[in-house]
């Protein structure tokens, strides 16, 4: 019999998909399991190997259950460029760039791909476990919420509500979400969870209780805050990073509409990784990395009128080594120009820093996503020494750049210095070589040893720390019947 678990949140960064991933871990021991989410809007995206685009959290949450991301887990993903303007992806391919309205207005058409996605996930899997999305009780929109109240509604799943007790205010938070939940979906709601707890225990115990009899409902867990590698879903999380202060700091840019930030976050446990605002002084980085955008024009532009531009310029000059992924990529080149495509200020031609010798045309409305294998074939201080070795990642990107001088096969550009190097590859640093040989070229320039690390299995740490603090013993009982 077909089973379905769904995980409600009061707000938006309550740690819906953390859980999410966790319990596909778990579940999954016993249970053929996949995950789903609706709707996402997400600057952070991963590429099926089939080539569709899909938000990455739920990318993890299906390698959490044991498997390949497909686009029918994110069926609808909208990555936003700015003045209310989002690129609505169907099914993993780029649809169209809509306003808020236009696409609100097509939300029947929405619906019905959310449940033809749902129904072959449902045809091929024993548990479904649904994400929502920010908070569940957003009254205003539920004639139009297919990721949350749309989605339950269709499946009928037994439902779990999550809380932040960290933005303060979790007991509130819990009842209200569920008082302001329509009659039929509240009935779905079977145990509460309260997430990233740091204070003493007995002191939230009288709370707890009083919850349950005032909701009739168990409180299924407290969750400790932890600090689990795992990559993060949107641009939210930027705010919650806390620095880490290891002697060798990477500066990233922090653009507008920067994406894809999941690239530097396998450098957390190794360098202090500094997210600098473009009217900010980058102090004395080791290296400073140009991410990935969803919009390169307008923030290329932003970037030079807050004079950004010339302190990247300037630290190169010093030696200072400079990576660009994807936009940041295009961004260091000589020159982009843009029909209209990618910027939301028609046909512009812009010269770039010039750190690069390639240039970048946008000029139909078609994007490459593909997981790629390449083979290093630059040369320098950082790609030298493990040139010819193999590096796997994943490409989503609109625009063509040509160039020479690749550092990655046919991808990418670096400089004569080798401290400059440009690739349109998402991951990069999960490759162990390429994230050893970086990190042990900065720390080898402060005079300092770097031990070569492989990543543990972050999933399986998350899973274990969650089985510790949550009965999942009446979670089995409820998707039993």
């Amino acid at each position: 019999m077909m089973k379905n678990l769904m995980i409600l949140g009061t707000s938006s960064h309550v740690g819906k998909s953390v859980l999410v991933t966790a319990l596909c871990r778990i579940l999954s021991r016993k249970y053929d399991v996949a995950p789903f989410k609706a709707q996402n809007m997400s600057l952070n995206s991963w590429v099926t190997c089939d080539g569709d685009e899909i938000g990455i959290a739920q990318a993890i949450q299906a390698k959490a259950a044991g498997l390949e991301p497909s686009a029918d887990m994110n069926p609808v993903l909208l990555k936003p460029k700015g003045n209310h303007i989002s690129q609505v992806i169907i099914l993993g391919k780029p649809h169209a760039d809509k306003e808020a309205g236009d696409y609100y207005n097509s939300i029947d058409e929405m619906m019905s791909i959310v449940n033809g996605a749902y129904r072959r996930l449902a045809s091929a899997h024993e548990l479904i476990i649904s994400e929502g999305a920010g908070g569940a009780a957003e009254i205003n929109l539920y004639h139009r919420d297919i990721v949350n109240i749309g989605i339950a509604r269709s499946i009928r799943p037994k439902i779990i509500l999550v809380g932040d007790i960290e933005r303060g205010g979790v007991f509130a938070s819990i009842y209200g979400t569920l008082q302001l939940l329509p009659p039929d979906v509240r009935s779905l709601v079977f145990g509460m969870i309260i997430n990233k707890f740091r204070g003493d225990m007995k002191l939230l115990e009288p709370g707890i209780k009083q919850l349950e009899d005032l909701t009739g409902l168990p409180v299924l867990g407290v969750i400790p805050y932890t600090d689990i590698g795992i990559p993060s879903e949107d641009s939210v999380s930027i705010k919650d990073k806390t620095r880490n202060y290891h002697p060798v700091r990477i500066a990233v840019i922090k653009l507008p509409h920067i994406s894809n930030f999941t690239d530097f976050e396998p450098l957390e446990r190794h360098a202090d990784i500094n997210y600098v605002e473009l009217d900010s002084e980058l102090g004395l980085p080791d290296a400073i990395i140009l991410p990935g955008t969803k919009n390169t024009i307008d923030d290329l532009m932003e970037l030079k009128s807050k004079q950004m531009d010339r302190k990247l310029i300037a630290e190169s000059q010093k030696g200072i080594p400079v990576i660009g992924i994807c936009g940041g990529y295009q961004m260091l080149g000589k020159k982009i120009m843009d029909n209209g495509i990618e910027g939301t200020g028609g046909t512009v031609s812009m010269e770039g820093l010039g750190l690069l010798d390639v240039s970048t045309s946008f000029e139909e409305y078609r994007k490459d996503t593909r997981q790629v294998e390449k083979t290093i074939t630059g040369n320098g201080a950082i790609l030298g020494p493990i040139r010819g070795e193999k590096v796997r990642g994943y490409e989503i990107h609109m625009g063509k750049t040509e160039g020479k001088d690749h550092a990655f096969g046919d991808d990418g550009c670096v400089n004569e210095t080798g401290l400059v190097i440009g690739t349109y590859l998402h991951g990069l640093f999960e490759n162990d070589n390429i994230r050893n040989s970086f990190l042990g070229y900065l720390y080898k320039c402060k005079g300092l040893a770097y031990a070569n690390k492989k990543r543990g299995d972050s999933i399986e740490e998350l899973a274990r720390f969650i089985e510790a603090h949550v009965n999942m013993e009446l979670i089995y009982d409820t998707l039993e019947g």
